[in-house]
């Protein structure tokens, strides 16, 4: 809690109070239920979604002094679906989901607004890491590791990084002072 602290006052010393705040920290691990012990479902609620709670809580103060903010949490596809293998990851999101809705809520007289970006499988170190893990336990080479993956996605393929931040940086503009509790799907028509 206090590297968040710390992290957040020297955000404030260079750019002033905190208006805007991407909660995009994310850790990803596959395992059967049955062999997700506390460590691992501790760690990945940790990040996930205690980092979600912390940063937040730090940048809310700002906002409301302001009279303005916007929240965007990098939230996931997983957490409106679920998915096998990934249990500590799923609640993790959906409890991400479920956070974005009550803040937006809370706040929704305030100017504040709250919402969540929900990717598919995006081109980043955990897909990369996920395809190491299907070959490690599969066989399977890395296009067909890959394939694994795009294969939910009637598009065909994973997620670029840009299209992830060009809906985070969407909900921030002017115009989308009534989007909020929103949970807004990048995947390529993966959740309809």
């Amino acid at each position: 809690m206090s590297s968040v602290h710390d992290a957040f006052a020297a955000a404030r010393r260079h750019f002033g109070p905190v208006h805007l705040l991407i909660n995009s920290a994310g850790q990803a691990a596959s395992a059967k239920f049955a062999d997700t012990d506390p460590t691992l479902w501790n760690a990945i609620l940790g990040v996930n979604l205690t980092g979600t709670y912390l940063c937040a809580r730090e940048a809310l103060p700002d906002m409301l002094q302001l009279g303005f903010g916007r929240i965007v949490n990098i939230a996931s596809v997983a957490g409106l679906r679920g998915a096998a293998y990934i249990s500590a990851y799923c609640a993790s999101k959906h409890a991400v989901i479920g956070l974005t809705r009550a803040l937006a809520l809370e706040l929704a007289t305030k100017n504040i607004t709250v919402n969540a970006v929900c990717p598919g499988f995006t081109d980043t170190d955990i897909v990369k890491e996920a395809i190491a893990n299907i070959r490690s336990k599969t066989g399977r080479s890395e296009e067909e590791a890959l394939a694994a993956l795009v294969a939910t996605n009637p598009q065909r393929r994973l997620i670029t990084p840009e299209e992830v931040a060009n809906a985070a940086l969407w909900l921030c503009k002017p115009g989308t002072e009534s989007v909020t509790g929103q949970s807004i799907v990048v995947a390529g028509g993966e959740v309809v």
